[in-house]
């Protein structure tokens, strides 16, 4: 794999298609807040300070459970983030690095050289704010501890080395690269790594309060095209349906209301025929898989 295939987008911004992304994951306010100030600080300082002042890496960490929307709302902070920009604008690069994890002896390191101490750096060159998502990190930054698990411990090495090297190297010469990295797994990440965050935010799984207000908001983007789903989006009664749903992550709990739907012929037919007891229905299956699940694999 060429290392300009990693990179999955590169585009402008503000710009109208992101206009959503930070709105549509539910989290606290304060969660948000401290990402998004902490982003802007970053670049503040490192543009007018060394490194050697400021110890910033421009590196911030997404950690928690997969599906609690890490990678919707970093590309929201980029959105967020630009018009806050000197210059107005800021750019988004997005890299997938599982396709530079090679079983080729020294190619991992290789590649993850070139990706980001120079391919990077070359899109970033006109000194425009960019935002670099580094989706799933834990497969690039593995923890050296645990090296002699791996089929290749010699490579994760000199992978998650080529990381630390290049995090280094970017945050003295390059101030206006800022990487966000997302991770399911943060214990699998190299410690070194992490020190290396400027900061480090987990994004839990919703709360009860967060179930209503992400099944609320599911059903009022669908009323777009079926109006009579904002009639349940505020039933009084959704909230004790969200309470079947704690504990699932943000990505089942939006498919539950399409789960609702695919019960019956009607909603199937017609989305907007979906009553509270469908919804109820879903929840109570989906959440009944889950104890099961748990059952089966108590880890």
């Amino acid at each position: 794999m060429d290392v300009a295939e990693a990179v999955t987008s590169n585009v402008m911004l503000p710009d109208k298609r992101y206009a959503g992304t930070w709105d549509s994951i539910i989290t606290s306010p304060e969660t948000k807040e401290r990402l998004l100030y902490w982003a802007i600080l970053s670049l503040r300082l490192r543009e007018t300070l060394s490194f050697e002042t400021t110890a910033l890496h421009g590196l911030l960490v997404l950690h928690g459970p997969p599906g609690t929307g890490k990678t919707t709302l970093a590309r929201g902070l980029a959105q967020q983030l630009a018009p806050l920009t000197s210059q107005g604008q800021a750019r988004l690069v997005e890299v997938s690095p599982h396709g530079l994890m090679s079983a080729e002896h020294g190619q991992s390191q290789r590649k993850v050289t070139e990706l980001l101490t120079e391919h990077i750096p070359a899109l970033a060159d006109d000194g425009l704010p960019t935002i670099v998502l580094l989706d799933e990190v834990e497969s690039m930054a593995v923890a050296r501890s645990e090296a002699s698990l791996s089929a290749n411990p010699a490579d994760v090495h000199r992978a998650t080395d080529a990381v630390l090297t290049a995090l280094d190297h970017n945050a003295a010469n390059y101030p206006n690269l800022l990487v966000v990295a997302t991770s399911n797994f943060t214990s699998a990440l190299d410690t070194a790594f992490l020190s290396r965050a400027d900061v480090a935010v987990e994004i839990p799984l919703p709360d009860a309060d967060a179930v209503t207000t992400i099944l609320a908001a599911t059903l009022q983007d669908m009323a777009q095209a079926f109006p009579s789903l904002k009639v349940l989006a505020d039933d009084p009664d959704l909230p004790s349906v969200a309470s079947l749903l704690h504990g699932n992550d943000g990505r089942q709990i939006r498919k539950t209301v399409a789960e609702a739907m695919a019960v019956r012929l009607e909603t199937v037919q017609d989305p907007g025929a979906l009553t509270i007891a469908d919804l109820r229905h879903a929840a109570s299956r989906i959440s009944g898989a889950a104890a099961r699940d748990t059952k089966d694999d108590p880890r």
